[in-house]
C-alpha cells in the first residue's frame, strides 16, 4: 500500500497530494498548487526522494508550484499532450485572465506525457491513467488500489467547470458516467478541491451526473 497527505495550496484552495510508500522514503506528487513551501518543508522534513510530478491537468492554480518543487527535487514532470504547451503559456493555463488571484504562470515543458490506458510505475506501484475531458482537453484520473486523484473532473456531490476555454460539458459527463462510474463503487475519490469522496456516493448522489 501508499500513503496520500493531502496540502491545500493557493488562493483558490486546490487539493495537492504527496503519495509516498508504506514503508520507504519513494514519494511522487500530484498538482502542486501554488505557493507550495509546506510541500517542500515536508518532503525535505521526511527525508524523501521524489520520483515524479504528475499533473491532473495544467490549469495555473494545479501547476502554479511546479517550478519550485522541480528545482527542489530535480524530478521530472507528467501532463497530457492534449495540454503540452499550457505550461508554457499562461493564456491558456488561465494565470493570464485571473490577474486578481495571480501574475502570469508559465514554466518548462514537461518531460513525459500521459495517455489513456497508461501504466504508470511509481513508488512501487502501478498506477492506471483515464483521460477523462471536459473540464479541460487533457484532463486525466489516476487510480490503484482502491484510489483514485480525479483532479477537476468529479467532485463530492459536484463536478469540474467545462465552460472554460478548452472545456466540454459534454465530455465531462461522458468522462465520468463511462469512465469513473465504471470502477469500484467503494474507490475513494481525491478531487482537485474539496472533501473526498466515493464513487458509489457520487453515483447515488451526484446532482450533475445520476447514475
Amino acid at each position: 500500500m501508499f500513503k496520500i497527505e493531502t496540502f491545500t495550496l493557493g488562493p483558490l484552495q486546490t487539493n495537492c497530494y504527496l503519495l509516498t510508500e508504506e514503508t520507504g522514503t519513494r514519494a511522487f506528487v500530484v498538482d502542486p498548487g501554488m505557493g507550495p513551501k509546506r510541500l517542500i518543508e515536508r518532503i525535505r522534513e521526511r527525508g524523501l526522494a521524489l520520483e515524479a510530478i504528475v499533473l491532473t491537468h495544467a490549469h495555473f492554480d494545479h501547476m502554479g508550484g511546479v517550478d519550485e518543487v522541480r528545482r527542489a527535487f530535480g524530478c521530472p514532470v507528467y501532463l497530457h499532450d492534449a495540454e503540452a504547451d499550457w505550461l508554457t503559456d499562461a493564456k491558456k493555463n488561465g494565470s493570464a485572465r485571473w490577474s486578481d488571484v495571480t501574475e502570469p504562470l508559465t514554466t518548462e515543458l514537461a518531460e513525459f506525457s500521459l495517455s489513456e490506458g497508461q501504466r504508470l510505475t511509481l513508488i512501487g506501484h502501478t498506477f492506471g491513467v483515464l483521460h477523462t475531458p471536459g473540464h479541460s482537453p487533457g484532463s486525466v484520473s489516476l487510480h490503484c488500489d482502491g484510489h483514485l486523484i480525479s483532479g477537476d473532473v468529479l467532485f463530492r456531490q459536484s463536478v469540474g467547470r467545462s465552460d472554460l476555454p478548452g472545456g466540454k460539458e459534454r465530455d465531462l459527463y461522458d468522462s465520468i458516467r463511462l469512465k469513473l462510474y465504471k470502477l469500484d463503487p467503494a474507490m475513494r475519490v481525491y478531487p482537485g478541491h474539496g472533501p473526498q469522496t466515493t464513487i458509489g456516493y457520487e453515483m447515488a448522489n451526484n446532482p450533475f451526473v445520476p447514475a
